[in-house]
């Protein structure tokens, strides 16, 4: 099996539980705080690793105690992250407040993750697929896909949070995923949305995805039924998920069958229970939902 190779961003999440999101001006009182390993890169390549994938990690944390407690996360799992920068500032840290209801909301700051240097990353040997998102600075995306297309790696994007994407990366990327504000505003801003080479998938929370191949024909894949207690890290799960079974060798459409049901049981389980979920339990859910 090829490797994924995770470039992008590290971030403590702060999580405060709340009755509702704040509306503007207006400060409520939370129910709990809980402090997380986060940020695009470091969750996608922690979900690729869970789901079974050979999994390479590049980014950059400060010199605080943050970090210690994000590099302490990462060597519990079997990520090769030797390519891990360490800068002089703080590290990347996130708020976000999640509602009765599972939906959330949350602000970010990057902190050394825009700081990375892709001029000292080396690109793993067997790299079947680069992985980024917009979490970090363009010019480290364009860099080192410029790099991983020349050795025929397949360049895959999350575009989020939802930002101008560079034309020359654009031209690079094979698969672009985006969730459905994100997917209005690439609508709205750019007309190179759907190019010939590009596959677009767009995650629609409850309403399933829309998988746009290549020329604009769109294929919708139903999402599994399961009570919400958080959707926060639901994409990051996705993503790696679908990492993992697309370089198993599986045809895009079963990847993405495989990643719902990912989804699914994250969504559906309290953050202390999410690491229990294995491709063993995901396969079985996805089974017993066929069946029932």
């Amino acid at each position: 099996m090829k490797n994924l190779f995770v470039v992008g961003s590290l971030h403590l999440d702060v999580i405060v539980k709340s009755p509702r999101i704040p509306q503007k001006d207006e400060t409520i009182i939370g129910k709990s705080v809980e402090y997380v390993f986060g940020g695009k890169g470091g969750n996608q390549a922690l979900a690729a690793d869970q789901n079974g994938a050979n999994t390479y990690f590049a980014g950059r944390v400060g010199s605080d105690s943050f970090a210690k407690l994000l590099t302490t996360h990462l060597k519990h799992s079997s990520i090769d992250f030797s390519a891990l920068q360490v800068g002089a500032g703080a590290s990347g840290m996130s708020v976000a407040i999640v509602e009765t209801s599972g939906e959330y909301s949350a602000a970010v700051v990057s902190g050394e993750n825009l700081h990375i240097d892709e001029k000292s990353i080396k690109l793993p040997k067997n790299t079947g697929v680069l992985l980024i998102q917009n979490e970090i600075n363009d010019k480290v995306n364009l860099e080192l896909a410029k790099r991983a297309k020349a050795t025929g790696s397949k360049i895959w994007l999350n575009a989020a949070p939802a930002k101008r994407i560079d034309t020359k990366l654009l031209s690079l990327i094979d698969l672009c995923i985006v969730n459905r504000v994100e997917a209005e505003f690439y609508e709205f801003s750019n007309k190179e949305k759907i190019q010939n080479n590009l596959t677009i998938i767009k995650t629609l929370g409850q309403q399933g995805l829309e998988l746009i191949e290549p020329g604009g024909n769109t294929k919708k894949i139903p999402a599994f039924n399961v009570n919400v207690v958080s959707s926060h890290g639901a994409g990051d799960m996705f993503i790696g998920a679908l990492a993992a079974r697309y370089l198993e060798g599986n045809p895009i459409e079963s990847a993405l069958e495989y990643a719902q049901g990912a989804a699914a049981l994250h969504i559906s389980r309290p953050e202390n229970e999410r690491k229990e979920i294995t491709p063993k339990k995901i396969s079985d859910f996805i089974t017993s939902n066929f069946k029932s």
